[in-house]
């Protein structure tokens, strides 16, 4: 399986993002860490799939 892109940014005081290919499932994070990892469990919980993280677009 290929990379996947998510887009992300930063809003009074939180990180945002979601996946490319769900754009109706957003999730935040204080850190950016917690928001790749909040990214991870939303992409498993949608297509129960592997993934790479591809560089963000933010």
């Amino acid at each position: 399986m290929g990379k996947k892109k998510y887009i992300f940014f930063y809003d009074n005081g939180m990180w945002l993002g979601y996946w490319e290919d769900f754009p109706d499932y957003m999730t935040q994070g204080v850190t950016l860490e917690e928001l790749q990892t909040n990214l991870k469990d939303i992409y498993q919980d949608l297509t129960g799939g592997n993934y790479s993280l591809r560089t963000p677009c933010g």
